[in-house]
């Protein structure tokens, strides 16, 4: 019996290079999820950052029905403030932005014009808009946007019970992580890590207040335990509103796209 033909996949590394060659017209946006290598605290996993890029880029192509693939990860981002703890691997800014680059500037040899990088890792947001400040000049016809995940449903994580400081590896990743990967948390690990003003020296105080000028801190010196907030008050349904949130948002953004 002769099998059923095979759907074509919305992930470039299972296509063949036939498929690719016709997605180029078929999927004209390429999203490349990229993340880090680096501690988030005693109880979740080293990849965290990229596992929620991934899930988020997987969701986003299966709501933009064959219009857009999914191009080849990034690991490991730039990570410097997180050495102190073990297991984080980190790029130099420069290391990083040539490697974005080098994916760009394969995917438009090949034809693709339309790139959206998905960073779960806020330390990468710098060098990927210098990538998009170059790219003007230099390859003017490649149209390259990027987003991060959790900031962009701000508003979901407001709602949520946090501590006067959270972030990283706190309420709102953790809950993420439950709702996307539950068996990669180990709750019986969660516990609270920096929670207050209070609890942090003068610089860091600096480092954690909103807007600008912007001070940059180890994260060994802003909590011992790698941990902003409490992750224990994180919960599967809050990282479900999350990233629904975020998967919803930049769906519109890639459709409002594609009317061009």
């Amino acid at each position: 019996m002769t099998p059923p033909p095979r759907e074509t996949p919305h992930r470039l590394s299972e296509m063949t290079t036939v498929e690719a060659r016709h997605a180029v017209a078929a999927s004209p946006v390429v999203i490349l999820p990229a993340g880090a290598f680096e501690q988030h605290g005693p109880g979740l996993p080293l990849a965290t950052d990229l596992i929620r890029a991934e899930a988020v880029a997987e969701r986003v192509a299966g709501r933009l029905g064959g219009r857009a693939v999914i191009g080849p990860s990034i690991p490991v981002g730039v990570s410097p403030h997180h050495l102190a703890f073990a297991g984080t691997l980190s790029l130099s800014t420069g290391t990083f932005r040539a490697l974005v680059r080098e994916y760009l500037d394969g995917l438009h040899r090949h034809g693709w014009r339309r790139v959206l990088v998905i960073t779960g890792h806020g330390g990468n947001n710098a060098a990927l808009t210098t990538v998009a400040q170059d790219l003007l000049a230099e390859l003017p016809d490649l149209e390259f946007a990027w987003t991060p995940l959790t900031s962009l449903a701000a508003d979901v994580v407001a709602r949520m019970p946090t501590g006067e400081v959270h972030g990283h590896s706190g309420e709102a990743e953790t809950a993420q992580m439950l709702h996307l990967a539950p068996g990669l948390v180990h709750t019986d690990r969660l516990a609270p890590g920096t929670t207050a003003l209070s609890e942090l020296d003068g610089l860091a105080r600096l480092a954690r207040r909103p807007g600008h000028p912007v001070t940059q801190v180890r994260y060994d010196r802003l909590s011992p335990s790698g941990v902003l907030g409490d992750p224990r008050r994180a919960g599967a349904a809050d990282g479900a509103d999350i990233v629904e949130a975020i998967v919803g948002r930049v769906t519109d953004y890639v459709q409002e796209w594609l009317k061009d």
